[in-house]
């Protein structure tokens, strides 16, 4: 089962542009799924070589320190691999060795928090 929860409030005006994917997680990590967020985006990248996945959260424009996080597990793990912090650009990269296995996976800028769970299941 695939779950997504989205907390806090979204406020502004005007268009955002989306963050694009800023290759912090390393070379032959690929973006296999990301999620817009008020001020930027989570993406969530794979490495075929390593089984490792990538989380990583990316302001859409950098500028004063922000609250941020990107956190990943395991599905069913009780810790996550998180960054938060007060960021100018992006938090993470944040990585966990999945194959075969569900991760949990999000991210965070200022009040607003997105979470996926039992995602990207792998056989």
């Amino acid at each position: 089962m695939l779950g997504s929860v989205v907390l806090g409030l979204f406020a502004g005006t005007g268009s955002a542009s989306a963050a694009g994917y800023n290759g912090v997680c390393g070379s032959g990590y690929s973006v296999i799924d990301h999620h817009d967020i008020a001020g930027g985006t989570v993406f969530l990248t794979y490495s075929s070589s390593t089984g490792n996945n990538c989380v990583v959260t990316v302001r859409n424009t950098p500028g004063t320190a922000i609250y941020m996080d990107a956190f990943i597990r395991l599905s069913g793990s009780l810790v996550w691999n998180d960054d938060p912090g007060y960021w100018t650009t992006y938090a993470g990269p944040r990585y966990v060795h999945a194959p075969g296995r569900c991760i949990d996976w999000g991210g965070s800028i200022g009040s607003v928090t997105w979470i996926e769970y039992n995602s990207h299941c792998r056989s």
